[in-house]
């Protein structure tokens, strides 16, 4: 039986590429029979990672078959899986998150949560030697993978082995490195493409904090005024997506990579008092600057307070 290899909903590059590499390793290496799928349309920078290695999209899927052999990447959150995962056969789960709770496997797994910037720099540690019989669409995908979660380095969740690694696969390529991450960050920064609700789901995650409900979604970008010039409208459909999605409040935070900040759109005073409590700020109008903020697993949700 095909064991299914996936990370979470609303895919970045992390959750695009380390399904593809975990299942290289499992066909190649370890002779089992695996498939990368995704659970929703890669976003526009694993879009070109994908084509700028010459990589197939995987298909997306929606749902597990009860008794699927799965292994679970990027992500061990119930709520950014499919409804039905605990009906499947997890066999393993490899991700940089905090633990979350409620997946229920049918025996004894393997287990491999490491605190690390990205998934694919645990699976670089796992593969070990046997990455030398890499292609180089396999090494180009993990390289995409730890600059995409490192924002190239930037981002606080950066460990030495994070970069260490991203070098000697940018060495082993052939790769400049910077010029690379470049290209990356402007095909993410490109969302002129998207629906104001596409784009407050498109790198989005569900908390719950203090009774409230809150889809926290990260728009990474070096190019912040083409997101901000779009606000009116972004806080309009705010009040649709929260509705549809259950949730209480749509927060977003607009990453400027270059500028090393987030700005935060303020619709109300819900958020007026997110942004209070949690980061210290004095909110004035409906946008503020926060400096320094970059990572939503580092910096945004440990401090969220309503």
């Amino acid at each position: 039986m095909t064991t299914l290899v996936f990370g979470h909903k609303s895919p970045d590059t992390d959750s695009t590429g380390s399904p593809i590499i975990w299942a290289w390793y499992l066909n190649e290496i370890k002779g089992e029979t695996a498939k990368p799928v995704l659970l929703g349309e890669p976003n526009t920078e694993a879009a070109f990672v994908l084509t700028h290695w010459g990589l197939d999209k995987p298909e997306i899927i929606s749902g597990v078959d009860a008794g699927t052999p799965v292994v679970i990447v990027d992500t061990n959150n119930p709520a950014e899986l499919p409804a039905d995962i605990n009906s499947a056969d997890i066999r393993a789960i490899i991700d940089h998150h905090k633990l979350v709770g409620g997946l229920e496997t049918k025996g004894p797994i393997d287990i491999r949560i490491e605190p690390l910037a990205c998934t694919a720099t645990i699976m670089h540690k796992m593969i070990g030697d046997d990455l030398a019989q890499a292609p180089k669409a396999i090494k180009g995908a993990m390289l995409s993978c730890i600059l995409s979660d490192t924002l190239e380095f930037r981002s606080p969740t950066t460990t030495q082995e994070d970069m260490a690694i991203a070098h000697a696969l940018a060495d082993d390529l052939g790769v400049d490195l910077s010029a690379y991450a470049s290209q990356m960050f402007e095909a993410k920064s490109d969302v002129s493409a998207f629906s104001d609700a596409e784009l407050l789901r498109m790198d989005s995650k569900e908390y719950t904090v203090d009774g409230k409900d809150f889809r926290v979604s990260v728009l990474e970008t070096t190019a912040p005024k083409l997101v901000l010039d779009r606000k009116d409208s972004l806080m309009a459909s705010m009040v649709d997506v929260a509705k549809e999605d259950g949730a209480d409040q749509v927060l977003l935070f607009v990453v400027d990579i270059l500028n090393e900040e987030a700005t935060l759109l303020v619709p109300n005073d819900l958020v007026k008092t997110v942004a209070e409590k949690s980061f210290g700020a004095t909110v004035t109008g409906d946008t503020v600057v926060l400096p320094g903020i970059m990572s939503r697993k580092k910096q945004i949700i440990p401090n969220l307070k309503v």
